[in-house]
């Protein structure tokens, strides 16, 4: 670990190593990160089933309500995980590592002073505020057990959030995904033997509470490998005022974004009912298996793009976010492919007929909108980099009041589909606004590039699929032509939108595999 620390360290001060390395520690912090979200999903596509069988779409639904309500406040940390992150890689970089200790313990303070009250108000409340949603009543005393408990793994997840900079600062994203990963995936298997026991829903939130507890531990044992430090006292006294600036940007955009994100769920269950929020979330969850990666590289983007805000800094800034965005580019299309495809057929078998016949049409227009989505992550980081949060927020709260009259006009006349047409048509709106915010906020120079022969595979791969999906032909060759289109696509986009440096480098890339193989 000292030697890793050593080696960033080294070259953070040296801009021709730093360059280099750059690029491949945030390429290997990606895939970390990609890892962890990958292997909780591979378990959560396996036990979901059984945890919907065992509840029934009405218990999984409010099982998802009560996680969600926290979600609503996820502004308590007072953007503290964040905050940490930022204000204490900037102390790592010049090797104060007492600084780098302090920031982080100011901000646990922060973020103590907020969301403890904001957790004991869940508590006190937890009947009146499941009385707001369209809870069956024999539900209704499970659902307050558990929004209890959850409020307490809300508290412990915000304490993970910032615990664990001492990772991130030195993007040991290996680290930080074991720890998050596999208290997850122990979680995941625990939820459905627990219904099987006869625990319920308030049984579930107690194991999700002992994963939160066990993730916590991981971090203070790790992060106090790494810093030392970090169980000394104090905090900074000098780091405190800069720390709440940016947290209270964060807080003032984070309050507007957890409407956007999450509004459209809690007005279905409102106007609609919770079987069709069950039928919405298994879609959306799906959906949101194409940000995988683009969500895995933003944890490393952020402190990489912090560190290329000089002038002198600038061409690599750039080039970092422009094949970024090609990347986002080359590997959306192929993955809205496959989703769209095998959505049917996976939610009926998966999930059972009730649910491949609701939210099959759902994910479709899902799928719209995320294409544009995965690439808005790029932006997005660009302008938190530059300490532009106040821009974010303005941006959120113009669009959150015109969002949630467009749900609850889509969702209360066409449901599920409703809400999800809603949530994409907001999405494809907000992308172009992010990226130009980046653009004259952030330092950015983008000008996009969309080669005709690109363009022309992007047609071979979706016009099969389109096909295949508008006539219901899961036949033999219907697929095989889905399949020659994305092989098409593969070619076209090598030809025509990698640079020649990329295709080297991915040629080389593939041979070295190849040789190991055999």
């Amino acid at each position: 670990m000292e030697a890793d620390e050593k080696q960033i360290a080294a070259g953070a001060g040296d801009p021709q190593h730093s360059a280099a390395g750059m690029t491949t520690r945030v390429v290997k912090g990606s895939l970390w990160t990609l890892l962890g979200q990958v292997a909780p999903l591979a378990v959560s596509l396996a036990a979901t089933p059984f945890t919907i069988r065992l509840l029934g779409a009405e218990g999984y639904g409010v099982l998802i309500l009560v996680g969600l309500i926290p979600a609503y406040l996820a502004f308590a940390d007072f953007g503290m995980s964040l905050a940490s992150t930022r204000f204490a890689s900037e102390a790592f970089g010049r090797g104060d590592r007492k600084e780098e200790a302090a920031v982080i313990r100011t901000a646990i303070a922060v973020a103590l002073s907020v969301c403890v009250p904001v957790a004991l108000g869940l508590i006190t409340f937890a009947p009146q505020i499941i009385s707001l949603f369209a809870v069956p009543e024999s539900l209704f005393a499970e659902a307050a057990a558990a929004l209890r408990i959850t409020a307490v793994t809300f508290v412990v997840g915000i304490l993970c959030g910032i615990l664990n900079t001492p990772q991130l600062a030195r993007l040991r994203m290996d680290l930080n995904t074991l720890i998050n990963a596999g208290t997850r995936i122990a979680g995941l298997i625990a939820t459905p033997i627990a219904i099987y026991l006869g625990y319920g829903i308030d049984g579930v939130a107690t194991v999700l509470l002992c994963a939160a507890v066990m993730n916590l531990a991981g971090h203070i044992f790790f992060s106090g490998r790494l810093l030392p430090e970090l169980f000394g006292l104090g905090i900074s006294r000098e780091k405190l005022r800069p720390l709440l600036i940016f947290g209270g940007g964060l807080v003032v955009s984070s309050v507007a974004a957890v409407g956007l994100v999450n509004a459209e769920k809690g007005i279905l269950a409102a106007v609609v009912s919770a079987s069709a929020l069950a039928h919405y979330t298994v879609a959306f969850t799906v959906a949101m298996m194409m940000t995988l990666f683009a969500g895995s590289m933003i944890q490393s983007l952020i402190p990489a793009f912090s560190q290329l805000q000089g002038d002198e800094a600038r061409e690599r800034l750039n080039g970092l976010f422009e094949r970024g965005v090609r990347l986002s580019m080359i590997w959306a299309v192929p993955a809205m492919v496959f989703l769209g495809v095998t959505a049917k057929p996976f939610f009926t078998i998966w999930a059972g007929e009730e649910f491949g016949r609701e939210s099959t049409l759902p994910l479709y227009l899902l799928l719209g909108g995320l294409l544009f989505n995965i690439i808005a992550y790029l932006p997005h980081a660009a302008i938190l980099a530059a300490g532009r949060s106040d821009a974010l927020a303005k941006l959120y709260w113009i669009e959150l009041l015109p969002y949630a009259a467009a749900v609850w006009l889509l969702a209360s006349r066409y449901g599920a589909a409703g809400a999800a047409a809603a949530w994409s048509l907001r999405v494809i709106v907000d992308t172009f606004l992010q990226f130009y915010l980046a653009i004259r906020l952030g330092g950015i120079t983008f000008r996009p590039r969309f080669p005709l022969g690109w363009l022309l595979g992007v047609a071979a791969a979706a016009l099969p699929a389109v096909s295949l999906l508008y006539n219901n032909a899961y036949t033999l060759f219907p697929l095989l032509a889905v399949l020659l289109g994305l092989a098409i696509y593969a070619a076209m986009t090598l030809r025509t939108l990698l640079t020649p440096e990329e295709r080297t480098w991915l040629t080389a890339r593939i041979s070295r595999l190849t040789r190991r193989a055999t």
